[in-house]
């Protein structure tokens, strides 16, 4: 994979996300949380719940469960082209939220329910995405 073609569909840095971003980078997979203690992602500028604008970036487990997945046999992205067939997995974080992402070293006999553990791919020096893989049991 083109890793230039990868960071130019990554999101850009912001001020919004800046805090996940850099935790990607140091390992470690950030969530948002406002008044109400509820994990958010993606970022928000207010609490969904309170409407409230303040909020802190706390390090969430790095555990997840496998929610869903396809593996894309369609070149839709550039980026992607030498990966064909590739895997999207939807993923329930330990926390709560939801995430689009991939898995690395995915097994041929998927279930729901899986359990995962986040790993980092550095795409670059300023830029880490979080996959996922198995997690041992």
């Amino acid at each position: 994979m083109d890793n230039q073609q990868l960071i130019d569909m990554l999101p850009p840095v912001t001020d919004a996300n800046r805090a996940f971003w850099e935790g990607t980078l140091a390992g470690e997979l950030r969530l948002q949380y406002g008044d109400s203690g509820t994990p958010r992602y993606p970022e928000s500028p207010v609490d969904p719940a309170t409407l409230d604008d303040g909020f802190e970036w706390r390090a969430a487990s790095g555990r997840a469960t496998l929610w869903s997945w396809i593996v894309m046999h369609q070149k839709y992205f550039p980026a992607f082209a030498d990966e064909v067939p590739y895997l999207v997995a939807f993923v329930q974080l330990e926390e709560g939220p939801y995430l689009m992402t991939t898995l690395i070293d995915p097994p041929e006999d998927l279930e729901c329910g899986m359990p995962l553990q986040v790993v980092f791919e550095k795409v670059s020096k300023e830029r880490a995405v979080p996959k996922f893989k198995v997690a041992s049991q």
